[in-house]
């Protein structure tokens, strides 16, 4: 296998893994906004009930995957290590065949 190739396969991944961490901050960020809106709009509703004693319940919605994405964050770090390492060592190997030719 040429050193080319695996120093683009490397990149390639690279990139794709740094689209993966810009996806999980983003359901990350989405998730805990949602949270947040739904916090709210409990508290304006027990604001608003017209008796104490009317039960108020939280509006239905799909529950926030915080989780999932930090999973898929953490990946995408590990992802992201392993093709710089593979960056490193294509440039390593390269420069060591340069320096034997040389």
């Amino acid at each position: 296998m040429a050193i080319g190739s695996v120093f683009n396969n490397a990149v390639e991944g690279y990139n794709r893994a740094s689209q993966g961490i810009e996806k999980a901050s983003a359901e990350i960020s989405r998730a805990s906004i949602d949270q947040q809106d739904d916090a709210q709009l409990a508290q304006q509703r027990q604001l608003q009930a017209a008796r104490p004693d009317e039960a108020v319940t939280p509006p239905v919605s799909q529950p926030a995957r915080i989780d999932e994405s930090l999973v898929n964050l953490k990946v995408e770090e590990f992802n992201a290590k392993a093709n710089i390492n593979s960056i490193q060592t294509a440039d390593e190997v390269l420069g060591t065949l340069i320096d034997i030719k040389v």
